[in-house]
């Protein structure tokens, strides 16, 4: 008996078999959709629409630069602090909200999930596009109040803002897809994520420089919080866009080392991360 064409022809793929994160590469239509409708209904029903991009940076930015720089004059001797806090703030924004969509992502797509098979991937990785897409407004404004600073660029400037984006949503894409796979299942997961990032502020030089971590810690310590993505990442939009304006820039040293290491955890979170996914993929239908 002569086997069906289809089952011998090169394009057949067996119907629920995924390849991880590859899978989101062979179908970009299918991505882009899903992108879509992250975009429409992000807003949806929402008076300001996506205004709301701009108003909720603005606020926060408002509320530090009062309390931090006019108030309590805790970084007086950084020049240009409002851009300074700026370039870092939108830096937490972004990894905030890529790990908190990236978290949910399932839960929220569970009518697809529990319906048809689409690689489980492609919810995760949409909410990353999604989040992106909504990052470019706050970057519109940060290069316009650069260049009100006297802003020059660079191509070392360039090669910064977009190693801290490629490293912010490798190590923010990891840690979504491992609480994201077991936030199917427990749903208190979301408020450990609440809780980490309660701490990203914090946890990166927004809100003070560098060398005051350096000061109070240990050097093994200060080494850890250099390695952090995050706080790579915000030092890189310092660098980016604030130390082109100030007059005596207070870098941090060794910034090309410690963003590759900041990659390197990135990896492995990302690693981690689909494994732990690709291991509980199977019962998202069952818990959702």
């Amino acid at each position: 008996m002569s086997q069906h064409p289809a089952l011998i022809d090169p394009e057949y793929r067996t119907p629920g078999k995924s390849h991880g994160l590859l899978s989101v590469f062979n179908d970009p239509y299918l991505m882009t959709l899903i992108v879509k409708k992250g975009i429409k209904t992000r807003y949806y029903g929402s008076a300001l629409g996506w205004a709301w991009s701009y108003v909720r940076p603005f606020a926060q930015f408002c509320m530090y630069w009062m309390v931090f720089g006019l108030f309590l004059k805790v970084t007086r001797d950084v020049s240009n602090f409002p851009l300074y806090l700026f370039s870092g703030l939108i830096v937490v924004n972004l990894f905030s909200e890529i790990f908190r969509n990236t978290t949910s992502a399932i839960v929220d797509n569970s009518s697809l999930v529990k319906k048809i098979f689409l690689p489980r991937e492609l919810f995760p990785v949409a909410a990353v596009g999604v989040a992106i897409v909504h990052f470019l407004p706050q970057v519109a404004i940060l290069i316009i109040v650069s260049l009100f600073f006297g802003f020059t660029i660079s191509w070392l400037q360039i090669l910064a803002f977009f190693a801290a984006i490629i490293i912010l949503v490798i190590w923010s894409l990891g840690l979504g897809l491992f609480f994201g796979a077991i936030n199917v299942k427990h749903r208190d997961s979301r408020n450990i994520v609440d809780l980490i990032l309660m701490f990203s502020t914090w946890g990166s030089p927004v809100l003070y420089v560098w060398s005051m971590v350096h000061s109070a810690f240990p050097a093994w310590l200060f080494h850890i919080y250099m390695s952090n993505p995050v706080t790579a990442a915000v030092e890189l939009f310092h660098y980016a866009f604030w130390a082109p304006t100030a007059d005596s820039p207070n870098l941090a040293p060794n910034l090309l080392m410690y963003s590759g290491a900041a990659l390197g955890l990135g990896l492995i979170s990302l690693l981690i991360g689909q494994l732990v996914f690709r291991k509980a993929e199977g019962t998202f239908a069952q818990h959702l």
